[in-house]
């Protein structure tokens, strides 16, 4: 696989994370079907690439006085312990099974979304 096909889809990913939509939503599709890389490993990349995307956000939020800390230090220890316990679960399924569980979650947050957006129209007519 060429080099810039990665440059591509990482720019790609970069685009969609600073948009504030989750760059990992796209890249770990992209990364599995695009460049045939291995589920495990496209989530693995996902989430390095979110450390820097992930702190230049929070940086800018709190700069925007758009954080919350007293609700940050309630969800973080809660959502920090469900990613451990996640993150070996998801090195304990087949990458087959993960990949079809990811592709499941992304057809759902879809919906929901949809859903959301026609309420949302039919609440502003």
């Amino acid at each position: 696989m060429s080099f810039w096909i990665f440059i591509i889809l990482g720019f790609a990913g970069g685009i969609v994370g600073g948009m504030g939509l989750g760059g990992g939503t796209l890249l770990v599709p992209l990364l599995t079907l695009v460049a045939g890389v291995d589920q495990h490993l496209a989530q693995a990349i996902n989430l390095l690439v979110f450390l820097p995307t992930g702190l230049v956000a929070l940086i800018l939020h709190i700069k925007n006085k758009l954080v919350d800390f007293r609700l940050f230090f309630a969800v973080a220890p809660v959502a920090l312990g469900v990613a451990i316990g996640s993150a070996f679960l998801a090195q304990a399924i087949q990458s087959d099974l993960l990949g079809h569980l990811f592709g499941g979650f992304l057809i759902l947050i879809g919906i929901i979304m949809l859903i959301k957006a026609i309420k949302d129209s039919k609440q502003q007519k």
